[in-house]
């Protein structure tokens, strides 16, 4: 029998290794310093850049032409809108039936967190997955669906950087597109093939596994049911080509109306930027806004649209008012709403996500 004080070894928890913490906070504490300094830099050089056209950009917005605002408004509903049906649409060709108000609704959140939240791309993958699990897809179904709309989104994205670079009569190397425009093709192939052909994919994926089991002096069948169960949840998935252009189609109105949006902002301060440089300045923003440093991309997201619309055509006064105009709507209102609908909709569900993620640990669990 133990002694009294003395805990058996079997229940004796194990202590968290405090010491190494510490040393590996140690080693990184600079990095924290390294990045507020750069951020705090960053304002200092933007503050100086902007100060002295910030007094004719208030006064541009004083004549500000509030039905190209509302325009403004418009046109990033419709875009959101666009990235709804592109989910959904993948959604109902994997079997799972959500409506269009449902698949809104998380867009609208989820893109608030990606705006608002530190790493907010991770918070808003993560609640776009469970609400998608919650409406019947599996996990496999679910991830899927989200790698499919972040090809569709980088390709449409990509069509539009292409077009205004050889709109503006930028000398585009042809192998650099070809390459580009071919590998995102490839990949929507690909993925769209292992959806319809889960058991040629299974053959080479037990091969694959022998392979390494052998190498790895591993039972001869390890991992095998487990591959199997995982491309058994993409047997449901049917994405037809009628499908595929559908989701490009609507992928494609939700990059045009938010361009829009960004052109109507322009107008709304009566900036005239050229039609080149109004899409070279759009993909410039959304591929810096891509780099997950700050929430939203606040800082160089702005220098980058700022000096972009400038090189189009706008002043310098235009185009701060222009990027205040298009960030009111893209940036604020869209999160405002985004969050609302998050109260309103999902926050009473928030046991049901603790309860989903004690189904996934215990799924994850050996011999579960």
């Amino acid at each position: 029998m133990a002694q009294p004080g003395n805990t058996p070894r079997r229940l004796r928890r194990p202590r968290p290794p405090v010491a190494e913490t510490s040393r590996a906070r140690g080693r990184f504490w600079w990095l924290k310093w390294v990045l507020g300094i750069a951020l705090i830099a960053l304002l200092l050089v933007e503050g100086a850049y902007l100060w002295p056209r910030l007094s004719e950009a208030w006064r541009v917005l004083t004549e500000i032409h509030w039905g190209w605002v509302a325009a403004c408004v418009a046109a990033q509903l419709i875009s959101l809108s666009g990235y709804a049906s592109v989910q959904q649409r993948l959604l109902n060709a994997a079997g799972v039936v959500a409506g269009h108000l449902k698949n809104l609704s998380v867009i609208y959140a989820s893109t608030a967190m990606a705006l608002t939240l530190p790493a907010g791309q991770v918070f808003s993958t993560a609640f776009t997955y469970k609400q998608t699990r919650k409406w019947g897809a599996t996990p496999v179904v679910a991830s899927w669906q989200l790698a499919m709309c972040g090809v569709i989104a980088a390709a449409t994205l990509a069509l539009l950087g292409a077009t205004g670079a050889a709109a503006f009569g930028t000398k585009v190397s042809p192998v650099t597109l070809t390459i580009s425009l071919v590998g995102m093709a490839a990949l929507f192939l690909a993925l769209r093939y292992i959806a319809q052909n889960p058991g040629s994919i299974e053959r080479i994926g037990h091969r694959v596994l022998a392979l390494y089991n052998r190498s790895r002096n591993n039972p001869t069948g390890r991992g095998m049911h487990r591959w199997s169960e995982i491309l058994k949840q993409l047997d449901s998935v049917e994405l037809s080509r009628t499908d595929s252009v559908i989701a490009f189609g609507w992928s494609a109105i939700h990059r045009v109306a938010d361009v829009a949006c960004l052109g109507f902002a322009c107008w709304a301060v009566g900036a005239e930027p050229s039609f080149a440089g109004l899409l070279i300045a759009f993909t410039a923003a959304k591929a810096v806004g891509s780099i997950p440093l700050l929430p939203g991309g606040l800082g160089y997201v702005d220098t980058a649209l700022i000096t972009a619309l400038t090189i189009a055509g706008a002043s310098g006064a235009q185009a701060i008012a222009a990027w205040f105009v298009y960030r009111m709507v893209s940036f604020i209102m869209v999160a405002v709403a985004g969050w609302i609908v998050f109260l309103i909709t999902f926050r009473a569900t928030h046991h049901e996500d603790l309860e989903m993620d004690l189904e996934f640990e215990r799924r994850e669990q050996p011999g579960v």
